[in-house]
């Protein structure tokens, strides 16, 4: 855990991120559970080599994610919510999900789960399971009487188009009543994000896998588009002149140019 090596080990940079933005922002993203793991945090070459811009870029992802999955929960009231490539995701915290009408499931490489697992421990409506997500063995633990929302955050872009693709046949085949969130960057976007991967010295976890239109993306996989959305309309409202000028002008511009977007999708 010393090192930043491989793409497992990305799970301390949006864990940093975190942990950033409940310090220095807890008006627009607080995480008290995400605080108490700063101590696991390996050295502090992430800090070092991050920017304001970078980690709330990180921050504004899983602030959407939440407000989706809130949005989610509140229609079905019974339904599962699984995080795949959940890392030390500290979601099932912010959402206050000990509520047993939502099963909350974490899927990852089974080194990843192992860890969190030694971390966070589980919980009773929690499930940690350890394996490849797009190999659909994680699937037969999901129970398919409830409604899904799949959230997939900072991980597709690790992989190629045609690979994200045959993931959403293969839920397709196996799930019935499912949507689907992921974050992606367009082209341009994967050009920054792998300059700053570098940075962080991820230099094996570059980015491949971009969408410029989440509607031309549905139309690829024969999927219904709910939502299209940007990442930072709230950050920019709630934080307005407290951000960098740079971090402001950078969020602008992302923004204007869809340049990070979270696609909604219904599968079925």
């Amino acid at each position: 855990m010393e090192r930043l090596q491989g793409v497992s080990n990305t799970l301390f940079i949006p864990l940093s991120a975190r942990v950033f933005a409940s310090k220095k922002f807890p008006e627009y993203f607080y995480d008290e559970k995400a605080l108490s793991m700063e101590k696991y945090i390996p050295g502090d070459s992430i800090q070092k080599k991050s920017s304001e811009y970078s980690f709330m870029a990180s921050v504004a992802r899983y602030y959407n994610m939440d407000n989706m999955a809130r949005s989610f929960i509140s229609k079905h009231q019974t339904c599962n919510i699984v995080y795949l490539g959940a890392g030390l995701e500290t979601a099932y915290y912010r959402l206050n999900l000990n509520n047993q009408s939502v099963l909350f499931y974490e899927v990852d490489l089974p080194e990843v789960i192992d860890i969190r697992r030694s971390i966070l421990g589980e919980h009773e409506n929690e499930m940690l399971v350890g394996g490849d997500m797009f190999d659909m063995s994680w699937i037969h633990t999901i129970n398919k009487s409830f409604p899904s929302l799949l959230i997939v955050s900072g991980v597709f872009q690790y992989f190629t188009e045609d690979k994200v693709r045959q993931f959403i046949t293969n839920i397709r085949a196996h799930l019935k009543d499912v949507e689907l969130i992921f974050d992606a960057t367009n082209e341009t976007g994967i050009k920054y994000a792998n300059s700053y991967v570098n940075k962080t010295g991820n230099a094996n976890a570059l980015m491949h896998f971009y969408v410029n239109d989440g509607l031309d993306f549905a139309r690829k996989t024969d999927t219904v588009l709910i939502e299209e959305r940007v990442f930072f309309t709230d950050a920019r409202k709630i934080l307005a002149k407290k951000l960098g000028l740079y971090t402001r002008i950078a969020m602008r511009v992302v923004d204007s140019k869809k340049r990070a977007i979270i696609v909604h999708l219904k599968i079925n």
